[in-house]
């Protein structure tokens, strides 16, 4: 069992850039996909992006793509999303979540833990 815990959320102008941090408890957190979600009012939960276990592999959102990157530090049990040129559009809450498995990484139903979320709000 794995218990997540995000920071690093805000108010930032648009084209600013803001990193997002998922800190998990436990001493099994390399044993897990991490993957950030992001849902804004009205809409339904959008994946984000996925890192795997030992940090080799990780797969992002074309709507993020070349803006967000997804990161993993095993000794500090820690995963990151820094997202940079913000835009209006990515005003949401961020989730961070943790699989067993890296298939279907971009999938909400693959997940089975979850952190509370983060705001992030972009102005325009």
């Amino acid at each position: 069992q794995v218990q997540l815990v995000e920071s690093g959320g805000g108010l930032v102008q648009a084209g600013g850039s803001l990193r997002l941090s998922c800190a998990a408890s436990g001493r099994t957190f390399t044993t897990y996909t991490i993957g950030w979600f992001r849902q804004a009012p009205g809409k339904e939960r959008e994946f984000v992006a996925s890192i795997s276990r030992g940090g080799a592999y990780s797969y992002t959102a074309d709507s993020v793509k070349g803006r967000f990157t997804i990161s993993r530090d095993n000794t500090k049990n820690t995963a990151y999303l820094q997202m940079n040129s913000l835009k209006a559009e990515d005003t949401a809450v961020y989730y961070c979540a943790a699989s067993p498995t890296y298939s279907q990484s971009n999938n909400y139903q693959s997940y089975d833990y979850w952190g509370q979320g983060t705001q992030v709000t972009v102005s325009s």
